[in-house]
């Protein structure tokens, strides 16, 4: 059995939220203490709460490890404190091997230095000899797709030539310990899969990766193990597959809450899941394909409904309204009833997007859900080959030429 190169012990991080006292000069300071001696006593009320909370981590040589979670539970803070970057308010967590972090797009790179000299500098920040970034510095500017643009600040750079650059140098120059967070969504889908290749070939080099991604289908490929991270706990620790399709079955269902109110109610109707009904395939929440799309939402009534009005809406990751559309004075009988919508093609720009459904009877609002999990756009990129010229719609074309 091959080593452990991670190891986390009872490993936790509490923050301070609330209203921090102002910078002051030592004159104005002296002046507030001579005027108010016990002020200097007195404490701001800050509250706190945990990002981590009492987490054990073993990580062995050689393994792929993905971190899943909604955002906020804990992800990013973990991988931070394991690169140094965070210390934790408890517990302790020990590395064996040189560490290469890429949390944020950029991170460690000088905006008034080149692309070439930032090279040289991550590289000598991961305690590489110049002569071996030498050696790997061609095959990094090849990877990144950055030859014409390599000598240019990388101030001037747009965020998919950063993401693209940032990514080569932590993979190419051998640390023996790779964190990725979820940059490599900045990236178009052609570099992303550029991406899961090098993850692959820095794995079976016998390198160890631990990687945070929203896009499941990603550690489903790429991940031998795959942990679970929910509100600062790892609620589920096990094989990929199966950590997956569990956060998928409980974002699809559990996020719904209770069907009562709070008033002890019954709720008149509750949308309970969606999927992709057409083109069929084994992730019921990914689309893969352009071409015909169906799209069921389920919605259950204990009352029955007159004029209604669904409502459905869809919205990139940055909550830009992709399409929207309305359907009027429905009759719908108590039960749990299918609103289908027919696409003769979604296309959209490969990324996470999200579609909100509503029904409302003769305009008092019944349920609004922004569903989950989020729709996964997957298909194959029919865009410009440079990111700043990508736009929201990915529509496949037909190039012909002729002389005149």
């Amino acid at each position: 059995m091959s080593p452990v190169v991670i190891r986390a012990q009872e490993l936790s991080k509490r923050y301070r939220i609330g209203r921090r006292e102002e910078a002051l000069q030592l004159r104005e300071v002296l002046t507030r203490t001579l005027r108010s001696p016990l002020r200097v006593f007195r404490r701001t009320p800050q509250e706190t709460f945990w990002a981590l909370k009492d987490v054990n981590l073993e990580v062995r040589e050689g393994e792929v490890l993905g971190l899943i979670g909604r955002n906020g539970s804990g992800k990013t803070t973990l991988l931070k404190i394991l690169s140094r970057i965070t210390r934790p308010t408890s517990g302790w967590a020990e590395i064996h091997g040189h560490v290469g972090s890429l949390l944020e797009v950029g991170t460690g790179f000088h905006p008034d230095l080149t692309g070439r000299e930032n090279t040289y500098l991550s590289g000598a920040i991961l305690g590489m000899r110049k002569n071996e970034i030498e050696r790997k510095f061609d095959e990094i500017v090849a990877f990144a797709e950055l030859e014409k643009f390599i000598d240019t600040p990388v101030k001037h750079y747009s965020s998919g030539m950063y993401v693209r650059l940032a990514f080569a140098v932590a993979a190419h120059l051998e640390p023996e310990i790779l964190l990725v967070d979820e940059v490599l969504a900045v990236g178009d889908i052609k570099f992303q899969k550029k991406c899961l290749g090098k993850m692959g070939d820095v794995a079976r080099a016998g390198r160890t990766v631990v990687l945070v991604s929203h896009q499941l289908n990603q550690i489903r490929r790429l991940c031998h193990r795959t942990i679970w991270v929910d509100s600062g706990t790892i609620r589920q620790n096990g094989p990929a597959t199966e950590v997956v399709s569990a956060y998928e079955a409980a974002m699809s269902a559990g996020d719904r809450g209770s069907p009562a109110r709070g008033n002890g109610a019954v709720q008149k109707a509750q949308f309970l899941r969606w999927e992709i009904a057409e083109p069929r395939a084994g992730q019921p929440h990914v689309l893969a394909a352009l071409g015909p799309v169906t799209v069921h939402f389920f919605v259950e009534l204990a009352e029955p409904v007159q004029k209604g009005e669904h409502s459905v809406a869809l919205f990139n990751a940055e909550r830009q309204l992709m399409w929207a559309c309305a359907e009027r004075n429905l009759t719908l009988d108590r039960g749990v009833h299918v609103f289908s919508h027919s696409f003769p093609m979604l296309p959209l720009k490969p990324g996470a997007y999200q579609w909100q459904v509503g029904l409302r009877e003769d305009w008092e609002p019944l349920d609004l859900w922004d569903c989950v999990p989020e729709l996964n756009i997957a298909t194959e990129v029919h865009q410009h080959h440079f990111d700043e010229w990508n736009g929201v719609l990915n529509i496949p074309a037909e190039f012909a030429h002729r002389t005149e």
